[in-house]
């Protein structure tokens, strides 16, 4: 066993870097080769085909079902070009992944042999098992249809020899069962709602895109040390291990020369990505050894949603060519830093407006401030909403340790910033508008300067800080679907800018003056979402009572913060923006909170498994051994020994002791989960394996952990955090 280990790592290191086939043309030339785009689209469709697609895209105009047949006429002429066979309605269903069936452009010639066909029908609508993903019970294995539809605002893509086409997933009745439905509804409600205020500043503006750029961090561990540690297979993390005496306290991975085996990987990632049309633009080492990060320059949300899923899926197939396996959850080494996705967010019109940007003139000063603070009514607002959206089993290990945001949501400001919303609040509405003849209203507001975006400083503790012209919700987790999030934020957004509105039009209708009437709004609303701002340390205890006193939602517990999805504003917020309904929330629920059991449960049986088949018997092997020794060494020196064996005595009875322990607590663990298991409500359950299941991991792992120290290292099985984290 112990020399299976010694070989495995001694492998690992050995490893040259793969061979990578690198284009002969420019990025930008074979940027988007595999996708069915714009430039591809007047290529292969009719003229007027093509802008009754467009408009679709780019208006939001209604899809004309009879234009179908053409448009999937043009993708299979493209797809035959491309050697592709296949096609496959891609969607993201509740499982955090994505989803495929495949099927061959074949159909019955009716004369005995086959032909190849692709017709709209196809295109637009398939019909997998709803029964078979989660659901939350609306559908039932008795009800299983379900159907996929078509999404022709995010462009087809061909992967190896298939046609992929994203799509919604819904169920026969018509609630949504994936995140892609509910996220194009959030966003239709923010571009309304968005592009109703921006008329009060820009009249021409048509429409308001929510944009989004991400910021994948992840881990790369040798496969064949992957395959060595069961825990890492199953779970995603490592359940136990020891520190590492070298492991990032020296600060010198982050920026670091990036090592040979993982550059190899990241270009052929970043070829593939780009013929993609996911536009990778940074990839750098990251804190924690074994540690990188790749983020794209920032997309429609929509997709930038899509094209983070598909990159995932994509990390995952390059890095075994490259003899990697790619560690995605949020926290899988203790001890050192884990993986986070930021979520750097903003709003921008079709005119070219960036709507979080600062302005030059007054006017757009005011703009710029009514869209901030109505963003920052909306986290108020939603603070323990936003905060549902981000949590789970994986990312509690991360938020809140001192590496992370608190598991708190505020907002971080700046300095200029905040000394901007300050003037607005306490000035006198007279000193802030005065009336200049025919010229109208003039905004007595000091101006932001142009280099704002180079004046706010970052506040890695603050999980949505504003960065110049954008705002950075950090607390999203590596392995998550943004359009949790995303849903959550925009629907949020939609809703804070509609109440402003509306009390806006009141006033205006009083006979107020326009952008008087904005700035007293806005006023009531900086005053009002005040507790969300804060510029501190968010890792003080300090900042956890004064949470508290703020009236911010300060619950860790993941299934209970998960409750806030129910809560009676949070559901008032979605069906009010039409972006989902009750009973589809609390569907949403009962899966997160199964997600969250079962992720859970299987971890205990993984540490049960590890620690009685692997741990014990190394462990008491090797106490057997030093028992021999003690055995000899009075044999050959009588009552001398009594003072030559003591440390050998001494970590013989540690190790019983520390054995013991873990035997009893497995025993407990296992007791705990038999009666969580009894728990009929899937709420209830999954509290009890937060209360009652998984903080015994803790205890287990300290017992593992201080063995490892003990055991003689030729006889330990697992391969330790030295090995598994520094890339050779």
């Amino acid at each position: 066993m112990a020399n299976l280990r010694f070989e495995v790592v001694a492998e690992a290191f050995k490893k040259k870097p793969a061979t990578v086939v690198e284009p002969k043309e420019r990025p930008s030339e074979y940027f988007g080769k595999n996708v069915f785009n714009r430039q591809k689209m007047y290529k292969y469709l009719p003229r007027d085909v093509y802008e009754k697609l467009i408009d679709v895209i780019d208006n939001g105009a209604r899809l004309d079902r009879s234009i179908a047949d053409a448009v999937a006429k043009g993708m299979k002429q493209w797809a035959d070009e491309n050697g592709v066979t296949h096609y496959t309605h891609w969607f993201q269903p509740l499982t955090e992944g994505t989803a495929e069936k495949h099927d061959a452009f074949i159909e019955h010639d009716g004369k005995g042999g086959m032909i190849e066909e692709f017709s709209g029908k196809l295109l637009v609508q398939q019909e997998p098992d709803a029964s078979s993903f989660p659901s939350g019970g609306i559908r039932n294995t008795f009800e299983a249809r379900g159907y996929s539809a078509w999404d022709p605002t995010s462009p087809v893509f061909i992967i190896d020899d298939t046609l992929c086409i994203p799509t919604i997933f819904i169920s026969y009745t018509g609630e949504a069962l994936d995140y892609k439905a509910p996220l194009l509804r959030a966003l239709h409600a923010v571009n309304v709602a968005a592009t109703e205020v921006a008329h009060y500043f820009y009249p021409e503006v048509k429409k308001v895109n929510s944009n989004l750029g991400w910021e994948q961090e992840y881990f790369l561990v040798d496969e064949s040390l992957y395959s060595a540690r069961p825990d890492l297979m199953l779970t995603g993390r490592t359940l136990m291990g020891h520190d590492s005496a070298k492991n990032q306290q020296m600060d010198d991975h982050y920026f670091g020369a990036i090592p040979e085996r993982v550059q190899a990987f990241m270009k052929d990632l970043e070829i593939q990505a780009l013929e993609l049309g996911i536009p990778c633009k940074t990839r750098h080492n990251e804190v924690a050894p074994n540690q990188f990060e790749l983020a794209p320059i920032f997309e429609e949300t929509n997709l930038a949603v899509d094209h983070n899923m598909l990159l995932m899926q994509l990390m995952k197939r390059v890095a075994r060519k490259h003899g990697f396996r790619v560690l995605l959850h949020e926290k899988p080494f203790a001890g050192i830093n884990g993986s986070g996705k930021h979520n750097n967010w903003s709003l921008s019109t079709d005119t070219g407006v960036l709507l979080h940007g600062p302005g030059k003139t007054p006017e757009d000063t005011l703009r710029f401030v009514v869209f901030i603070v109505e963003t920052l009514m909306a986290v108020y607002r939603h603070n323990g909403l936003l905060k549902a959206s981000i949590v789970s089993a994986t990312n509690a290990h991360r938020l809140g340790a001192n590496e992370a945001p608190p598991a708190i949501i505020s907002s971080f400001l700046g300095t200029q910033l905040s000394q901007l919303l300050e003037t607005i609040e306490n000035a006198d509405t007279n000193t802030l508008l005065a009336v200049a003849g025919k010229q109208g209203m003039k905004l007595d507001i000091p101006e932001i300067p142009e280099l704002l975006i180079d004046n706010t400083d970052r506040n890695r503790t603050s999980p949505f800080a504003f960065t110049g012209n954008r705002f950075e919700f950090r607390a999203v987790g590596s392995e998550a679907n943004c359009a949790a999030a995303m849903i959550v934020l925009n629907t949020a957004v939609a809703e804070a800018l509609t109440d402003f509105k509306t009390r806006v039009d009141e006033r205006m209708a009083s006979g107020e003056e326009k952008l008087a009437a904005i700035l007293a709004v806005v006023r009531e609303d900086i005053k009002t979402c005040k507790p969300i701002h804060f510029d501190g340390n968010g890792y003080s205890d300090e900042w956890v009572a004064e949470a508290e006193r703020r009236g911010l939602d300060t619950e860790k517990s993941c299934p209970r913060v998960i409750e806030r999805y129910l809560d009676e504003e949070s559901v008032r917020m979605f069906e009010k923006m039409n972006v989902m309904k009750r009973y589809e929330l609390t569907a949403r629920n009962e899966v997160k909170w199964e997600t969250y059991t079962k992720k859970i449960q299987i971890e205990a049986r993984v540490l049960g498994d590890i620690t009685m088949n692997h741990i014990v018997p190394v462990a008491t092997h090797y106490q057997s051994q030093l028992a021999k020794n003690v055995q000899n060494m009075y044999a050959i020196f009588g009552d001398e020994a009594d003072t030559l064996t003591a440390r050998n005595k001494k970590l013989i009875r540690e190790i019983a002791e520390r054995t013991q322990f873990i035997e009893t607590a497995v025993e407990e663990l296992v007791d705990a989960r038999r009666k969580a298991n009894k728990i009929e409500s899937v709420h209830d359950r999954a509290i009890a394996y937060h209360d009652t299941v998984a903080p015994k991991f803790d205890e287990i792992r300290y017992q593992i952990d201080k063995l490892e120290l003990i055991v003689s290292d030729e006889l330990w099985t697992l391969p330790k955090y030295r090995e598994l984290l520094f890339i050779r």
